[in-house]
């Protein structure tokens, strides 16, 4: 082999060495762009999958299918939407209201977000201890809940309203749609139980920052129709992830040696089989202070963190 084949045949080397490590190149781009996509895929898919849950966690469907209840993360994230605030506001502990040595304590036990599968349950505590309660209900459909409504109303317990969709952004957009609301949810109780309710309760209390309205718009709503409201100045702390029994009998008894009126918030919705188990026990403990357990009634000290005589 002459010296110009050797450098034609070095030349053709040279040359698919550059196309194999072009073709090196391309294949590494490509390979990378995929890992890229993959990765982003799974990202994107992790993103979905975490908005989804939110949306979930946010929307809690009851028997009727158009109704969502919104978690307590409502009222943390404003909008993202809870759900109910466990806070009680320093303006509750008014001069008159707090209690002194040898004062009566007046307890008033509420159950929020109900009727559910636990209600019959803490219906059946009450009836052992020969004590009444109130029940701010929202609106149910099914013949299992009417029967709770009813039982609520027979057993001689006061039966409160907390909306009848319990959806916050619904009820909270604007005064007419509270108005709706209420009036929905009164009419139903009474067709279901012949008892027009007088109470309500608002979702996240009266000082919740969900609103974008004024809440002295819908407090002038319930002022119109004659209904009372109700916030709480003792949280059982029954709407944390994780509590006892022998954390609801504290929080409330601490709280309730405070006052001479005490309106106390628990619930009763399907995940607080720890607040059916801890209602015995905080009879006992109220009983051995020998607080004086009550309905919610015309003749109850009305506990509001905006006062409805304020709003005209």
């Amino acid at each position: 082999m002459n010296e110009e084949e050797k450098a034609v045949l070095e030349q053709q080397r040279q040359r698919r060495n550059r196309i194999t490590r072009m073709k090196n190149v391309v294949i590494m781009v490509v390979a990378g762009w995929m890992v890229v996509s993959f990765l982003a895929i799974i990202i994107l898919t992790a993103q979905v999958i975490y908005l989804n849950h939110r949306i979930d966690k946010l929307t809690v469907r009851n028997d009727n299918p158009i109704q969502e209840e919104m978690t307590e993360q409502d009222n943390t994230e404003n909008m993202d939407l809870q759900t109910e605030s466990e806070n009680v506001s320093a303006d509750m502990d008014t001069e008159d209201n707090l209690a002194k040595k040898g004062d009566e304590h007046k307890v008033y036990l509420t159950f929020d977000g109900g009727p559910d599968e636990n209600t019959n349950e803490i219906l059946d505590v009450l009836a052992k201890y020969n004590v009444k309660a109130t029940f701010f209900v929202i609106g149910s459909e099914s013949d299992e809940m009417k029967a709770v409504y009813r039982r609520i109303v027979d057993e001689g317990h006061t039966l409160g309203m907390h909306s009848y969709s319990n959806s916050y952004s619904t009820i909270y957009s604007s005064s007419d749609s509270f108005e709706k609301d209420v009036t929905k949810l009164n009419a139903y109780l009474k067709k279901v139980t012949g008892e027009k309710s007088q109470y309500y309760r608002f979702p996240g209390g009266s000082n919740n920052e969900i609103s974008n309205v004024d809440m002295s718009e819908f407090i002038h709503v319930l002022n119109e129709k004659k209904i009372t409201y109700f916030d709480w100045n003792v949280s059982a702390g029954d709407s944390a992830s994780d509590y006892s029994v022998q954390d609801i009998v504290t929080n409330v008894t601490e709280g309730v040696s405070k006052y001479k009126t005490s309106v106390v918030l628990l619930h009763d919705g399907d995940d607080k089989s720890t607040t059916v188990e801890a209602l015995g026990p905080l009879i006992k403990a109220l009983q051995k202070m020998k607080a004086k357990i009550l309905p919610i009634d015309e003749n109850t000290n009305v506990i509001q963190y905006i006062k409805a005589d304020s709003v005209e």
